[in-house]
């Protein structure tokens, strides 16, 4: 055969080749193609008013405008029958369930059946929860008593004990799963637990007042925290345990407020940490602040149709979640959807978290706080 006929046959048989490869569909299964966003919204989250959502939690498809899907039922009733305040939420992949705290007990719910595995009192009562990244260890502090209760996820056994003697209330997983925050109502300090021992091992602080809600960044250097009698947040690093900047709002000032009895209960950091969100009870508003520079510039005050009580974020960052029931696309601040009941009504919850789903499994969550996710810098 000639030359130029080889090179001619060659050619052929390469464009048969790539176009093969060109037009074969690639295999979704397990990828980002098959994995569905949920948003799970715990009710009541705002006390235990249920005009505001009922009993149970909602689940909103995040990429289908945040509509409604379903509503699992839940436990949580009080002696009275009556449903019970949440007081947090959490997810763990590893034993597949979802975590529902209400004033006195921890519900373990199961992702996949949506049935109740087991539910559980605590000597004190509970408060919100935090779940390792490992999924396997809760944190469980008391009902703003003396202590917090580390447990086993799977069984809700009871592993160990944490006196602080600060009035326990929110609790924050660190995202390397070694340290865990524990801030009370009756101390201006963050205790600091190591997670080999499950003791208290240091503090961050003085901050000028009780803590109330707080933030930390991915690579835990750096936490944000509301303090009472403050329209506005304190930083603190997390690795001298000294306080660095006191931030007021500007523009707006302090005035009586609903629930909590401070200006600004709730506080979340965007998860590319460029962003703090601060709640402003007494004038309905979100305030943002560039954290980019410290200390915090802040840039903008997106107006909300009640008080807000808590924020977080979606997991890729393009959400903000006020407790209020707005969602809001971070990018342009605008309000781009309003969480609904089944008969249209406004929900509103200080408890909710993200949950990806590959089928019927859960293959990833977000956290109920607003969390930093920078980890590599």
């Amino acid at each position: 055969m000639k030359k130029s006929s080889l090179t001619a046959l060659w050619l052929l048989l390469l464009i048969v080749a790539t176009g093969l490869r060109a037009t074969r569909l690639p295999d979704t299964t397990g990828t980002r193609q098959s994995v569905k966003r949920y948003l799970y919204v715990a009710v009541p989250g705002v006390r235990n008013y249920l005009e505001y959502g009922g009993h149970g939690v909602l689940v909103y498809d995040i990429d289908n405008q945040h509509r409604l899907v379903k509503r699992i039922p839940a436990a949580g009733l009080d002696a009275k029958g009556q449903p019970s305040n949440v007081k947090g939420v959490g997810v763990s992949l590893a034993t597949n369930c979802l975590y529902i705290t209400t004033l006195t007990s921890l519900q373990c719910i199961s992702l996949t059946s949506e049935k109740l595995v087991w539910e559980k009192t605590y000597e004190g009562g509970c408060d919100r929860l935090s779940i390792s990244p490992d999924g396997k260890t809760i944190y469980l502090p008391s009902l703003e008593k003396e202590h917090w209760h580390v447990v086993d996820a799977k069984t809700g056994a009871i592993l160990q004990k944490i006196v602080t003697n600060s009035g326990a209330h929110n609790t924050l997983y660190g995202p390397d799963g070694r340290q865990v925050y524990l801030a009370g109502l009756r101390s201006p300090y963050l205790n600091v637990a190591d997670t080999r021992t499950h003791t208290a091992t240091r503090q961050v602080g003085p901050f000028n007042n009780s803590i109330r809600p707080f933030t930390i960044n991915g690579r835990q250097t750096l936490c944000f925290v509301n303090v009472n009698g403050l329209l506005g947040f304190e930083i603190g690093d997390l690795v001298t345990g000294k306080k660095l900047h006191h931030v007021e709002v500007e523009g707006f000032q302090a005035g009586p407020v609903k629930r909590h009895g401070c200006p600004s209960h709730g506080i979340g950091l965007t998860p590319d940490e460029k962003q703090i969100w601060l709640a402003d009870a007494a004038n309905q508003r979100m305030h943002v602040f560039d954290v980019t520079v410290l200390p915090p510039k802040q840039v903008e005050s997106i107006a909300l149709r009640d008080q807000p009580g808590w924020v977080t974020f979606s997991v890729d960052g393009k959400f903000g979640y006020p407790s209020t029931g707005e969602v809001i696309d971070v990018a342009t601040r605008k309000i781009v959807a309003t969480l609904q009941d089944e008969q249209g009504k406004a929900v509103q919850s200080e408890k909710m978290v993200e949950i990806h789903f590959d089928g019927k499994k859960p293959v990833a969550a977000g956290d109920q706080f607003g969390i930093g996710r920078v980890t590599n810098q």
